[in-house]
């Protein structure tokens, strides 16, 4: 028999429990029903049930802003691999300051692979020039992401963040719930579906685009986008393999309602959560109910947060709200009696077509793809700590693996990240007193999030 950890669900509530749980058998792949056990899935090493993240992480919070590098928002920062130029064609640079009001770049596989180049990292001159100049070699000014350079110094900047692949929005969102978006082993989603929602409430005869194993891209011969040939979280949340968590580990995922077009979010296109008792449950909309739920009581165990567009960073939306978004977020956490037990990453699903100077390692046919920023904030996350780490999106499902003793959410063989990513905990630093949480300053209050209209609610957050 195995021994499983019984995690705490309560806020501030850190002692572990030792019980006996199933044991973990066989070769099978995935899951195909909610009810099944988790058949050749590989468990955290019997060593995680004195690893600190389990005793310490109740709640882990993920945060999703949209469509940015790590240099577009970093470079210069102290410390950090993100120098104030860069390279086009052989030709050095110097990065330009911008606005939330610039361009909106190419931000897709076809634009991703010239963007790297088998990684000179020198191909971003294909997004064009605004007066004379390429624009994706630019910078936010930083007067305008101040409350994201006031949480890197406070907490930990992770300056090797790197998605699951090449390309949009679309599949970043999948991977950041599934750690793949694999179709088969060597066939994957890429890019967008070729209908209005991308989703399970998609038109009939909406079709989706693959890539495979020669990173060949097949537009619009791929499935109808409402998958269930990868598990997600959502699954193994449902249905942990551990000991006394028959209503299993709650989850919430806090989105944007898309008109006619159900919520603007992954889980809508996953079979098991749209039409499931999940879809009601734990899909919370407006997304600005997470700014009152750590404080009455009601954070789930693990939840994603994203933005509306309105209050995201996706370049063109000409608002400057999405640094206070987030800060509003953390704050409500960090007030609440939650903090003790949180860790809170905060991380963007794309790179949006600006400019990077990282080569991200290829580790199969669909990258890694080009570096995101990412923040990790906890009351044991590292002060001032700038992680070299090399994480990828899988490295998020990982720790959440390792908070709630979990077991992978699928092989390696079948496009699983989850099982070879290197897991977040070494940002922090469990023999520390955990710090008192101090609020993080920005420009709009929680407030104005909180009143928001009705039309920036309906807005959908992206749709590359």
């Amino acid at each position: 028999m195995m021994l499983w950890a019984k995690t705490g669900r309560g806020p501030r509530k850190l002692l572990v429990h030792i019980a006996f749980g199933a044991l973990v058998t066989g070769c099978s792949g995935g899951l195909s029903a909610p009810g099944n056990q988790f058949d050749g899935l590989t468990p955290v090493s019997p060593a995680s049930l004195g690893n600190p993240v389990g005793t310490y992480v109740k709640h882990v919070v993920v945060i999703i802003q949209e469509n940015r590098s790590f240099e577009n928002f970093f470079a210069g920062y102290p410390g950090a691999d993100a120098p104030t130029f860069g390279y086009s064609n052989g030709k050095k640079l110097e990065l330009r300051p911008t606005t939330f009001g610039g361009s909106n770049l190419v931000h897709n596989w076809g634009s991703a692979i010239p963007d790297w180049n088998h990684g000179k990292m020198d191909g971003f001159a294909i997004e064009g020039t605004i007066r004379g100049w390429p624009r994706a070699y630019s910078y936010v000014e930083r007067s305008l992401i101040a409350p994201y350079w006031t949480m890197a110094r406070e907490y930990v900047l992770a300056d090797h963040m790197f998605p699951t692949e090449f390309g949009g929005s679309f599949t970043a969102h999948l991977t950041l719930i599934a750690g793949t978006d694999n179709l088969t082993p060597r066939k994957a989603e890429v890019d967008q579906p070729d209908g209005a929602y991308g989703d399970c409430d998609s038109p009939p005869g909406t079709t989706s685009s693959t890539v495979n194993e020669k990173r060949k891209v097949s537009i619009d011969t791929g499935p109808f986008p409402c998958f269930d040939q990868f598990t997600t979280m959502a699954q193994m949340l449902d249905n942990p393999p551990i000991a006394d968590t028959s209503n299993g580990i709650s989850w919430k995922y806090y989105a944007s309602r898309r008109l006619d077009g159900g919520i603007w979010e992954p889980f809508e296109a996953i079979r098991y959560v749209r039409y499931g008792r999940d879809w009601r449950r734990n899909i919370i909309v407006p997304q600005a109910h997470i700014l009152k739920d750590p404080g009455e009581g009601e954070l789930a165990a693990v939840t994603w947060v994203t933005p509306t567009f309105r209050n995201s960073d996706h370049p063109g939306n000409r608002s400057d709200t999405g640094p206070s978004w987030v800060a509003s977020v953390v704050n409500a956490i960090g007030e609440s009696p939650y903090w003790d037990s949180t860790a809170i990453i905060v991380l963007w699903d794309d790179w949006g077509g600006w400019y990077d100077n990282v080569p991200p390692p290829q580790l199969d046919f669909r990258g890694l793809g080009i570096r995101v920023p990412c923040l990790i904030i906890s009351p044991y996350a590292k002060q001032g700590y700038v992680s070299h780490t090399q994480y990828e999106f899988g490295s998020i499902l990982r720790f959440i693996e390792q908070a709630f003793n979990l077991p992978t959410l699928g092989p390696a063989t079948a496009g699983y990240t989850d099982t070879r990513a290197r897991s977040l905990d070494d940002s922090f630093d469990f023999t520390q007193t955990p710090r008192p949480f101090m609020p993080i300053s920005a420009p709009y209050p929680a407030s104005h999030f909180l009143h928001q209209s009705p039309a920036d609610l309906a807005e959908p957050v992206d749709t590359e």
